[in-house]
């Protein structure tokens, strides 16, 4: 009897594994929802810094300062979209119109009264403010609404929180909320006072002094031990992927960051460029981790293609901070694709927003920043007026369709247009028993021409520094190389 041959994958096996990786990602992220109403929570507000985030039944409120009124309703309808990312039914929105936030209550106090009434009526048990609130202000707005109060800040941490997935992801994310915690952080009363012992201690005696400390500061100095081990372990982290650049850098392998906006289609565009198969979710900040995969431009170069974590208007500096190591990926790269939504509303305040990260993030390094291609996305869920308005806003962008299709092959013409060439021009003749260096050349260099002659393959090629000096010793007498960098 005849035994079944072992099947070997192929290659369309592994593209349909990597297609259908985003699909399992998704249908995870979507099996656990929140449940309404079986909160055991205590009901004292005061302690709310010391529980985990509860959003169910929310209400907004924003102040508008400055921009027009569709700018003001932009933002909190953005605000409702990271609320309902994060879990919540949104029932109600209010927006204030102040030259600045009131310093107590964020929104005044006669207006304090019409939220609470608004709350009630709605039945909400949180409010969300459009804006980063201090820590007097929480406990104020707490204080008089009786409902839990969380800022914008506080939601984005959240949804971080619920879509970290990597190790170097979920450490960047703690190490934003305990930052975020830190000056917030509130007593829980007397009882849990530590700062007794002897006489003071009305008669305990021995065993009951504490520390010398309260609770709080316990739990101040318990925060910022676990801060500086966050850092130091996203710092060894960091070293690692510096460790990755440099590798890739000696061997003169272009690198493309994909930024944007989030919910903008980045994922789409490196799946639809690249094949990767990574999550796509229509949500914003679904990607938290970047994602690098190779790429080939039309004429053969190879180059590295990486998604990264979205922006947003107002992101919270403590996500900058913590993220830095991660965002720094794009100010190291040869060429930023910045990707534009352009179905969203108010798509030049995206691109400023973008802009204004990757502008601090470029100060924090050596104040430059890379080319930059804007390539608008989304083009199949957008008007033919607004198209019109945004070529004529965007001369130079790519309109495409990372869904459909559309100008992705434009794209590709123009990201091998705009990725730096090797500086070395050569002339070769290498051995036939050299293929493997043919090979590298091919791999890592721009081959201009190439013939198979009797004593071996002689080429016309453009190199980097470091691999021209792997091939010297075949470089052709007289040839291009002899002069050196173009």
């Amino acid at each position: 009897m005849t035994e079944p041959a072992l099947s070997t994958p192929n290659p369309a096996s592994r593209a349909t594994s990597r297609e259908t990786r985003g699909d399992y990602e998704l249908e995870e992220r979507s099996s656990l929802r929140r449940v309404a109403g079986l909160s055991t929570e205590l009901t004292d507000v005061t302690e709310v810094e010391y529980r985990q985030l509860r959003l169910e039944r929310v209400v907004l409120v924003g102040v508008w300062t400055e921009g027009s009124a569709e700018q003001a309703r932009a933002s909190l309808a953005e605000l409702a979209r990271l609320a309902e990312t994060a879990g919540s039914q949104v029932l109600d929105g209010l927006i204030q119109r102040r030259p600045r936030p009131d310093p107590a209550t964020y929104i005044g106090t006669g207006k304090v009264d019409e939220l609470r009434d608004a709350v009630q009526d709605a039945g909400a048990d949180t409010v969300i403010c459009d804006g980063e609130l201090s820590p007097g202000q929480l406990r104020q707005l707490e204080d008089k609404l009786k409902v839990k109060v969380i800022d914008r800040t506080a939601l984005i941490l959240d949804i971080f929180a619920q879509h970290a997935r990597s190790r170097d992801g979920k450490a960047q994310v703690e190490l934003a909320q305990l930052s975020y915690l830190l000056p917030r952080l509130r007593g829980w009363g007397e009882a849990l006072s530590r700062q007794v012992g002897g006489r003071a201690a009305g008669g305990v005696g021995i065993g009951g002094r504490g520390p010398g400390e309260t609770k709080i500061e316990l739990d101040r100095r318990r925060i910022r031990s676990r801060m500086s081990k966050l850092r130091r372990e996203i710092a060894a982290m960091r070293q690692v992927r510096e460790t990755q650049r440099g590798e890739r850098r000696r061997h003169d392998v272009p690198s493309v960051a994909i930024v944007g906006y989030t919910n903008a289609g980045k994922s789409s565009l490196l799946n639809a460029l690249t094949g990767a198969g990574v999550l796509v979710e229509d949500a914003l900040f679904a990607t938290l981790d970047p994602t690098t995969r190779r790429a080939n431009t039309v004429d053969g170069r190879t180059y590295t293609l990486t998604d990264t974590v979205g922006f947003v208007r107002h992101l919270p500096h403590q996500l900058v901070e913590a993220f830095r190591s991660t965002l720094e990926e794009t100010a190291d790269a040869d060429l930023l694709v910045h990707v534009v939504d352009a179905s969203d509303a108010l798509p030049e305040e995206q691109i400023k927003a973008v802009r204004q990260v990757l502008v601090e993030i470029g100060e924090n390094r050596d104040g430059t920043m890379p080319r930059e291609l804007l390539v608008v996305n989304k083009t199949d869920a957008a008007g033919d007026l607004q198209l019109a308005r945004l070529r004529h806003l965007l001369p130079d962008a790519v309109f495409v369709s990372a869904r459909g299709g559309e100008g992705i092959d434009k794209l590709r013409a123009r990201i091998a247009e705009l990725l730096p060439r090797p500086e070395v021009d050569v002339e070769l003749l290498v051995p036939y028993a050299e293929g493997s260096l043919v090979a590298r050349v091919h791999s890592e260099g721009e081959v201009v021409s190439e013939e198979h002659t009797p004593e071996g393959t002689r080429m016309h090629v453009r190199v980097g520094a470091e691999l021209a000096s792997v091939v010297l010793p075949y470089a052709l007498a007289g040839g291009p190389g002899t002069t050196g960098p173009r």
